[in-house]
């Protein structure tokens, strides 16, 4: 509890007349002290008045688990025994770092409720154990002389998961219908390079499929169905060096790279590869050997749960040639990584340009959304100006490091972070649909 502004207002306008007074008029310090008698009596009628913070209880639940950016919902009740609840009621909370509310939230229990039940939506935006401490509520005494904190402390955690959601609701699944078997198998005929069966060749099939020397053997024209190639091996490879802690949106681009590479992970299960998991930083860090089935899902999801940003530089040379020595056979190496500018994109691009000797290099980059706000500036200002100027060099700088790459055979992925998952699963397809690995 503490004075309200109106308390204190009045607190002050009196002591101001009591100077005035004490100074004019000694002898009105008789009417002086009821004046404050009566704003002392009018206090404690007040306190006595207004509900007590001891009657009212509070519930509050999180669940055990959430996706990282999403919102996981707070529930729950304030409730007051023997009355009904003041109105409005102000909630303020206590979080962790990782997950966010509105500053103030405002309950707006009825005349004559002594229940009001909530339901927040919580901000998540940093991966592992998030804890709700403190829960505090604000309200105003009978006459406004005083606010009234209840304060509970709750302790309650959540522990926020790399985003699986796109895995969850079939969206991998769908979108990957023409690499699966069974009824999806016939939708790829003629579009992989592994070949299938043998069957007559029909008007409107491509001539180009006609087997000439079994058609010869048959006497009638034949032609081969091929399909896409599975059990290749995929190698997920994340930077978690401090480029990769800039935050774009409201997560950072590491978070970004582990939800698109757990949905890449899962579109190379469905497609009967098998999938390994790399992280590097300033040293190469953990590795995980290309497997195949859910299994492997299972572990790159457990390894991408505990990755955090590291505050040192990534160096690329140690990293891709730790990974090229591990590699037995020629792999599609899907890469996660930043650069600032040519110049620290140099080792970037030399150590690309060795893996492509032997693996399939797809090179993934996010953009960022406010780099290319500032380039095109709203106003014409001269920090307006001078800021589009800057940004428009370092677009130009990372385009030229994307063509770099593309000319030595590297495939670059550049795309905004929201459609990310999306686009590196397209091009996974296109991958295999093409017969690149």
């Amino acid at each position: 509890m503490r004075p309200s502004r109106r308390l204190i207002a009045c607190v002050l306008a009196l002591a101001a007349m009591t100077v005035i007074l004490m100074v004019v008029m000694r002898e009105a310090s008789g009417a002086l002290m009821l004046i404050w008698g009566g704003l002392l009596l009018a206090a404690l009628v007040d306190l006595a008045l207004s509900v007590s913070s001891r009657s009212l209880t509070l519930e509050a639940s999180l669940p055990e688990h959430g996706f990282n950016g999403m919102t996981a919902p707070l529930t729950g009740a304030v409730s007051r025994s023997g009355g009904a609840l003041p109105s409005p009621v102000e909630m303020r909370l206590t979080l962790d770092a990782g997950l966010s509310a509105d500053e103030t939230i405002t309950l707006a229990p009825g005349a004559g409720d002594t229940t009001v039940p909530f339901e927040i939506p919580l901000g998540m935006s940093r991966r592992g154990a998030q804890t709700l401490r403190t829960i505090a509520l604000r309200y105003m005494s009978r006459f406004g002389l005083f606010e009234i904190l209840p304060r509970w402390n709750v302790d309650l955690t959540i522990t926020v998961l790399p985003d699986i959601q796109p895995v969850l609701s079939g969206d991998i699944q769908t979108q990957l219908l023409p690499l699966m078997d069974g009824l999806k198998v016939t939708t790829l005929r003629g579009e992989g390079s592994e070949f299938h069966q043998l069957r007559d060749f029909t008007p409107g099939m491509d001539p180009r499929s006609i087997d000439w020397k079994r058609s010869a053997r048959m006497n009638t024209l034949v032609a081969r169905e091929t399909r896409a190639e599975r059990n290749h091996q995929i190698m997920i490879c994340i930077d978690h060096g401090h480029l990769m802690a800039q935050r774009v949106g409201t997560l950072s681009k590491l978070d970004h790279a582990i939800n698109a590479a757990l949905a890449m992970t899962w579109a190379g299960v469905l497609g009967g590869d098998n999938v390994g998991f790399y992280t590097f930083g300033a040293r190469p860090g953990q590795m995980i050997a290309p497997r195949g089935g859910r299994t492997a899902f299972a572990r790159i999801r457990a390894t991408c749960a505990e990755l955090e940003e590291s505050l040192s530089e990534t160096n690329h040379t140690l990293a891709m040639t730790h990974l090229n020595g591990a590699l037995s056979r020629r792999s599609l190496v899907i890469v996660f990584s930043d650069f600032v500018d040519t110049t620290t994109a140099e080792l970037l691009i030399e150590n690309m340009a060795v893996m492509t000797r032997q693996h399939l290099v797809l090179y993934v980059a996010m953009r960022d959304r406010a780099i290319e706000d500032l380039a095109r500036p709203d106003t014409l200002s001269m920090d307006a100006i001078s800021r589009a100027i800057s940004a428009t060099h370092i677009r130009q700088e990372r385009a030229q490091v994307l063509d770099r790459l593309r000319r030595l055979g590297v495939l670059c992925l550049d795309t905004d972070p929201e459609t990310l998952t999306p686009d590196l699963v397209s091009r996974y397809m296109d991958i295999k649909l093409q017969g690149l690995i």
